[in-house]
Protein backbone atom coordinates (compact mmCIF):
# COMPACT_ATOMS: atom_id res chain seq x y z
CA UNK A 1 0.00 0.00 0.00
CA UNK A 2 2.83 2.48 0.74
CA UNK A 3 4.63 1.56 -2.06
CA UNK A 4 1.72 1.95 -4.11
CA UNK A 5 1.54 6.14 -2.61
CA UNK A 6 4.86 7.09 -3.08
CA UNK A 7 5.11 5.51 -6.99
CA UNK A 8 1.70 7.87 -7.54
CA UNK A 9 3.50 10.55 -5.67
CA UNK A 10 7.06 10.71 -7.81
CA UNK A 11 4.39 10.60 -11.22
CA UNK A 12 2.27 13.36 -9.76
CA UNK A 13 4.85 15.50 -8.63
CA UNK A 14 6.82 14.87 -12.32
CA UNK A 15 3.10 16.07 -13.45
CA UNK A 16 2.87 18.97 -11.31
CA UNK A 17 6.35 20.34 -12.06
CA UNK A 18 5.58 20.11 -16.19
CA UNK A 19 2.27 21.61 -15.85
CA UNK A 20 3.87 24.56 -13.72
CA UNK A 21 7.19 25.06 -16.32
CA UNK A 22 4.61 24.50 -19.51
CA UNK A 23 2.35 27.49 -17.70
CA UNK A 24 5.34 29.55 -17.23
CA UNK A 25 6.36 29.39 -20.83
CA UNK A 26 3.26 29.84 -22.32
CA UNK A 27 2.80 32.97 -20.36
CA UNK A 28 6.49 34.20 -21.37
CA UNK A 29 5.14 33.77 -24.73
CA UNK A 30 1.85 35.62 -24.54
CA UNK A 31 4.11 38.62 -23.06
CA UNK A 32 5.94 38.68 -26.00
CA UNK A 33 3.28 38.53 -28.13
CA UNK A 34 1.14 41.12 -26.76
CA UNK A 35 4.57 43.50 -26.20
CA UNK A 36 5.06 43.00 -30.45
CA UNK A 37 1.13 44.02 -30.55
CA UNK A 38 1.05 46.86 -27.74
CA UNK A 39 1.18 50.65 -29.05
CA UNK A 40 3.97 50.80 -26.10
CA UNK A 41 5.31 47.66 -26.59
CA UNK A 42 8.96 48.23 -24.82
CA UNK A 43 7.72 50.01 -21.72
CA UNK A 44 5.16 47.84 -20.80
CA UNK A 45 7.40 44.67 -21.45
CA UNK A 46 9.87 45.51 -19.43
CA UNK A 47 7.98 46.31 -16.71
CA UNK A 48 6.59 42.56 -17.19
CA UNK A 49 10.37 41.14 -17.89
CA UNK A 50 11.93 42.86 -14.89
CA UNK A 51 9.69 42.28 -12.23
CA UNK A 52 11.69 40.88 -9.14
CA UNK A 53 11.39 36.97 -8.22
CA UNK A 54 13.65 36.37 -5.97
CA UNK A 55 17.04 38.38 -4.20
CA UNK A 56 20.49 37.22 -3.11
CA UNK A 57 21.61 40.06 -1.14
CA UNK A 58 22.02 42.54 -3.59
CA UNK A 59 21.12 40.72 -6.58
CA UNK A 60 18.09 40.43 -7.60
CA UNK A 61 16.87 37.95 -10.45
CA UNK A 62 13.94 38.60 -12.32
CA UNK A 63 11.15 36.90 -14.38
CA UNK A 64 12.86 36.94 -17.41
CA UNK A 65 15.53 35.28 -16.23
CA UNK A 66 13.64 32.43 -14.26
CA UNK A 67 11.99 31.77 -18.43
CA UNK A 68 14.90 32.29 -19.93
CA UNK A 69 16.51 29.30 -18.04
CA UNK A 70 13.15 27.21 -18.10
CA UNK A 71 13.28 27.68 -21.97
CA UNK A 72 16.85 26.71 -22.09
CA UNK A 73 16.42 23.49 -20.05
CA UNK A 74 12.60 22.34 -20.10
CA UNK A 75 11.54 24.38 -23.35
CA UNK A 76 12.07 21.41 -25.72
CA UNK A 77 10.59 18.38 -23.48
CA UNK A 78 7.42 21.10 -23.04
CA UNK A 79 6.76 21.65 -26.02
CA UNK A 80 6.98 18.17 -27.22
CA UNK A 81 4.27 17.45 -24.66
CA UNK A 82 2.20 20.23 -25.72
CA UNK A 83 2.18 18.66 -29.57
CA UNK A 84 1.40 15.17 -28.12
CA UNK A 85 -1.11 16.02 -26.73
CA UNK A 86 -2.72 18.37 -29.14
CA UNK A 87 -2.52 15.59 -31.87
CA UNK A 88 -4.10 12.72 -29.58
CA UNK A 89 -7.03 15.13 -29.35
CA UNK A 90 -6.83 16.03 -33.34
CA UNK A 91 -6.80 12.60 -33.96
CA UNK A 92 -9.35 11.73 -30.95
CA UNK A 93 -11.58 14.07 -32.64
CA UNK A 94 -11.36 12.97 -36.46
CA UNK A 95 -11.62 9.43 -35.31
CA UNK A 96 -14.58 9.88 -33.03
CA UNK A 97 -13.01 8.40 -30.03
CA UNK A 98 -13.91 9.84 -26.53
CA UNK A 99 -13.72 9.08 -23.03
CA UNK A 100 -16.69 8.68 -21.30
CA UNK A 101 -17.20 9.26 -17.11
CA UNK A 102 -17.39 5.48 -16.73
CA UNK A 103 -13.86 4.94 -17.91
CA UNK A 104 -12.05 8.29 -16.36
CA UNK A 105 -13.91 6.72 -12.76
CA UNK A 106 -12.86 3.51 -13.24
CA UNK A 107 -8.90 4.55 -13.47
CA UNK A 108 -9.12 7.11 -11.16
CA UNK A 109 -10.07 4.03 -8.94
CA UNK A 110 -7.60 2.18 -9.96
CA UNK A 111 -5.08 4.63 -8.88
CA UNK A 112 -6.60 5.22 -5.78
CA UNK A 113 -6.00 1.81 -4.52
CA UNK A 114 -3.51 1.89 -1.54
CA UNK A 115 -5.45 5.00 0.02
CA UNK A 116 -8.33 4.57 2.35
CA UNK A 117 -10.84 6.40 0.49
CA UNK A 118 -11.48 8.41 -2.65
CA UNK A 119 -11.53 11.58 0.14
CA UNK A 120 -7.91 10.45 1.12
CA UNK A 121 -6.15 10.21 -2.26
CA UNK A 122 -7.95 13.76 -3.95
CA UNK A 123 -6.65 15.28 -0.08
CA UNK A 124 -3.50 13.84 -0.23
CA UNK A 125 -2.55 14.99 -3.61
CA UNK A 126 -4.15 18.36 -2.69
CA UNK A 127 -2.50 19.23 0.53
CA UNK A 128 1.19 17.60 -0.43
CA UNK A 129 1.37 18.34 -4.44
CA UNK A 130 -1.18 21.33 -4.92
CA UNK A 131 -2.86 19.29 -7.80
CA UNK A 132 -6.52 19.55 -8.01
CA UNK A 133 -9.34 16.89 -8.57
CA UNK A 134 -10.06 18.53 -12.25
CA UNK A 135 -6.04 18.16 -13.26
CA UNK A 136 -5.91 14.48 -12.09
CA UNK A 137 -8.94 14.07 -14.28
CA UNK A 138 -7.56 16.00 -17.32
CA UNK A 139 -4.06 14.16 -17.12
CA UNK A 140 -6.07 10.65 -17.06
CA UNK A 141 -8.29 11.41 -19.66
CA UNK A 142 -5.31 12.57 -21.73
CA UNK A 143 -3.98 9.31 -20.86
CA UNK A 144 -6.62 6.84 -21.35
CA UNK A 145 -7.41 8.62 -25.22
CA UNK A 146 -3.92 7.66 -26.32
CA UNK A 147 -4.53 4.32 -24.80
CA UNK A 148 -7.72 3.97 -26.59
CA UNK A 149 -6.47 5.54 -30.29
CA UNK A 150 -3.25 2.93 -29.83
CA UNK A 151 -5.34 -0.21 -29.55
CA UNK A 152 -8.65 0.64 -31.55
CA UNK A 153 -7.97 -2.63 -33.78
CA UNK A 154 -6.59 -4.55 -30.88
CA UNK A 155 -9.71 -6.87 -30.31
CA UNK A 156 -9.27 -8.99 -27.24
CA UNK A 157 -11.42 -11.90 -26.38
CA UNK A 158 -12.80 -12.63 -23.21
CA UNK A 159 -11.17 -16.55 -23.67
CA UNK A 160 -7.99 -14.32 -23.52
CA UNK A 161 -8.50 -12.37 -20.81
CA UNK A 162 -9.94 -15.34 -18.49
CA UNK A 163 -6.85 -17.23 -19.76
CA UNK A 164 -4.26 -14.81 -18.48
CA UNK A 165 -6.41 -14.91 -15.12
CA UNK A 166 -5.85 -18.11 -14.41
CA UNK A 167 -2.40 -18.55 -15.85
CA UNK A 168 -1.34 -15.23 -12.96
CA UNK A 169 -3.78 -15.90 -10.19
CA UNK A 170 -1.18 -14.81 -7.95
CA UNK A 171 -1.79 -11.38 -9.10
CA UNK A 172 -5.77 -11.52 -8.41
CA UNK A 173 -5.40 -13.16 -4.99
CA UNK A 174 -7.18 -11.82 -2.15
CA UNK A 175 -4.38 -10.75 0.79
CA UNK A 176 -4.72 -9.56 4.66
CA UNK A 177 -4.35 -6.18 5.57
CA UNK A 178 -2.75 -5.02 9.44
CA UNK A 179 -3.15 -2.21 11.29
CA UNK A 180 -0.32 -2.01 13.19
CA UNK A 181 1.13 -0.12 15.76
CA UNK A 182 4.87 0.26 16.89
CA UNK A 183 7.27 1.71 19.56
CA UNK A 184 11.29 1.78 18.72
CA UNK A 185 13.52 2.04 21.15
CA UNK A 186 17.19 1.66 21.38
CA UNK A 187 17.78 -1.02 23.87
CA UNK A 188 16.26 -4.52 25.20
CA UNK A 189 15.73 -2.84 28.71
CA UNK A 190 13.98 0.47 27.50
CA UNK A 191 11.81 -2.12 25.80
CA UNK A 192 10.75 -4.13 28.73
CA UNK A 193 10.35 -0.94 30.89
CA UNK A 194 7.72 0.27 28.12
CA UNK A 195 6.14 -3.38 28.24
CA UNK A 196 6.02 -3.22 31.84
CA UNK A 197 4.41 0.61 31.65
CA UNK A 198 1.83 -0.80 28.96
CA UNK A 199 1.01 -3.78 31.56
CA UNK A 200 0.04 -0.94 33.97
CA UNK A 201 -2.55 0.34 31.78
CA UNK A 202 -0.73 3.09 30.38
CA UNK A 203 -1.86 4.17 26.83
CA UNK A 204 0.23 2.06 23.67
CA UNK A 205 -0.29 5.65 22.16
CA UNK A 206 1.04 8.04 24.85
CA UNK A 207 4.28 5.94 25.07
CA UNK A 208 4.92 5.87 21.17
CA UNK A 209 4.88 9.45 21.50
CA UNK A 210 7.05 10.04 24.56
CA UNK A 211 9.64 7.31 23.85
CA UNK A 212 9.62 5.83 20.22
CA UNK A 213 12.77 6.37 18.50
CA UNK A 214 10.78 6.49 15.06
CA UNK A 215 10.28 9.72 13.85
CA UNK A 216 7.68 8.67 11.01
CA UNK A 217 5.21 7.10 13.57
CA UNK A 218 5.79 8.66 17.29
CA UNK A 219 3.16 11.89 16.55
CA UNK A 220 0.93 9.58 15.35
CA UNK A 221 1.25 7.11 18.44
CA UNK A 222 3.19 4.86 16.69
CA UNK A 223 -0.09 4.27 13.95
CA UNK A 224 1.25 2.66 10.70
CA UNK A 225 -1.92 2.33 9.20
CA UNK A 226 -3.34 -0.63 6.97
CA UNK A 227 0.15 -2.51 5.99
CA UNK A 228 -0.04 -5.11 3.29
CA UNK A 229 1.62 -8.76 4.54
CA UNK A 230 4.36 -7.59 1.88
CA UNK A 231 5.05 -3.93 2.76
CA UNK A 232 8.72 -3.07 1.44
CA UNK A 233 8.42 0.24 3.83
CA UNK A 234 8.10 -2.02 6.73
CA UNK A 235 10.38 -3.63 8.86
CA UNK A 236 9.80 -7.64 8.28
CA UNK A 237 10.44 -8.50 11.91
CA UNK A 238 7.82 -6.21 12.82
CA UNK A 239 5.26 -7.42 10.02
CA UNK A 240 6.21 -11.00 10.88
CA UNK A 241 5.33 -10.51 14.46
CA UNK A 242 1.82 -8.42 13.55
CA UNK A 243 0.47 -11.63 11.74
CA UNK A 244 1.01 -13.79 14.65
CA UNK A 245 -1.00 -11.56 17.21
CA UNK A 246 -4.45 -11.27 18.15
CA UNK A 247 -6.10 -8.01 17.65
CA UNK A 248 -5.28 -6.20 21.01
CA UNK A 249 -2.28 -8.30 21.54
CA UNK A 250 1.16 -6.63 22.26
CA UNK A 251 4.81 -8.49 21.73
CA UNK A 252 7.49 -8.85 23.15
CA UNK A 253 10.53 -6.83 22.44
CA UNK A 254 11.14 -7.32 18.97
CA UNK A 255 14.99 -7.14 18.09
CA UNK A 256 16.09 -4.88 14.58
CA UNK A 257 19.16 -3.56 13.77
CA UNK A 258 18.23 0.18 15.31
CA UNK A 259 17.00 -1.42 18.49
CA UNK A 260 14.07 -3.24 19.82
CA UNK A 261 10.63 -2.42 18.58
CA UNK A 262 6.93 -3.17 20.69
CA UNK A 263 4.54 -4.29 18.07
CA UNK A 264 1.12 -4.11 18.85
CA UNK A 265 -1.99 -5.58 16.27
CA UNK A 266 -4.75 -2.83 16.25
CA UNK A 267 -6.82 -4.83 13.93
CA UNK A 268 -6.49 -7.22 10.94
CA UNK A 269 -8.85 -7.82 8.02
CA UNK A 270 -8.82 -9.57 4.55
CA UNK A 271 -8.33 -6.94 1.96
CA UNK A 272 -11.48 -7.09 -0.52
CA UNK A 273 -11.13 -8.22 -3.97
CA UNK A 274 -12.29 -5.59 -6.83
CA UNK A 275 -15.12 -6.00 -8.70
CA UNK A 276 -14.19 -8.66 -11.11
CA UNK A 277 -16.07 -6.89 -14.25
CA UNK A 278 -12.86 -4.23 -12.86
CA UNK A 279 -10.44 -6.67 -13.19
CA UNK A 280 -11.11 -7.95 -16.31
CA UNK A 281 -11.64 -5.07 -17.81
CA UNK A 282 -7.75 -3.79 -16.63
CA UNK A 283 -6.41 -7.41 -17.80
CA UNK A 284 -7.94 -6.69 -21.15
CA UNK A 285 -7.01 -2.78 -21.73
CA UNK A 286 -3.38 -4.17 -20.18
CA UNK A 287 -3.06 -7.17 -22.85
CA UNK A 288 -4.40 -4.70 -26.12
CA UNK A 289 -1.51 -2.21 -25.07
CA UNK A 290 0.85 -5.09 -25.20
CA UNK A 291 -0.07 -6.22 -28.36
CA UNK A 292 -0.24 -2.44 -29.62
CA UNK A 293 2.96 -0.73 -30.96
CA UNK A 294 4.60 1.27 -28.15
CA UNK A 295 3.35 4.58 -27.36
CA UNK A 296 5.96 6.58 -28.32
CA UNK A 297 6.30 5.08 -31.55
CA UNK A 298 2.52 5.77 -31.65
CA UNK A 299 1.96 9.25 -30.77
CA UNK A 300 5.43 10.01 -33.42
CA UNK A 301 3.28 8.79 -36.16
CA UNK A 302 0.45 10.89 -35.31
CA UNK A 303 3.11 13.74 -35.80
CA UNK A 304 3.92 12.90 -39.07
CA UNK A 305 0.03 12.55 -39.93
CA UNK A 306 -0.82 15.65 -38.87
CA UNK A 307 2.44 17.44 -40.18
CA UNK A 308 4.05 18.53 -36.77
CA UNK A 309 6.75 21.11 -37.49
CA UNK A 310 8.96 22.94 -34.37
CA UNK A 311 9.95 25.61 -36.38
CA UNK A 312 12.50 27.10 -33.60
CA UNK A 313 15.55 25.06 -34.09
CA UNK A 314 16.18 25.87 -30.00
CA UNK A 315 13.12 23.57 -29.43
CA UNK A 316 14.21 20.58 -32.01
Amino acid sequence: MQNVKRLWGVIIVMAVGNLVLASLLVTHTINQSESSQSPKPEKQGEQKNDRVVAKIGDREMTILELQTALEHHYGAELLGQMLDREVIRLEGNETGTSIGSAEINRELKRMQQGYESEQQFYASMKSQLGLSEQEIKEDVTNKLLLEKLATKHIQITDAQVEDYMKTHADEFKQNTEYNILQIIVSTKDQANKVLAELAKGESFATLARDRSLDDATNNSGGDLGWIEGDDPFVAAPVLETAKLLKVGEVSKPVPLPQGFAIVKLKNRREKVNPDLAFVRENVRRELALHEAPPLKDYVKQLREKWKVSILDPQFR
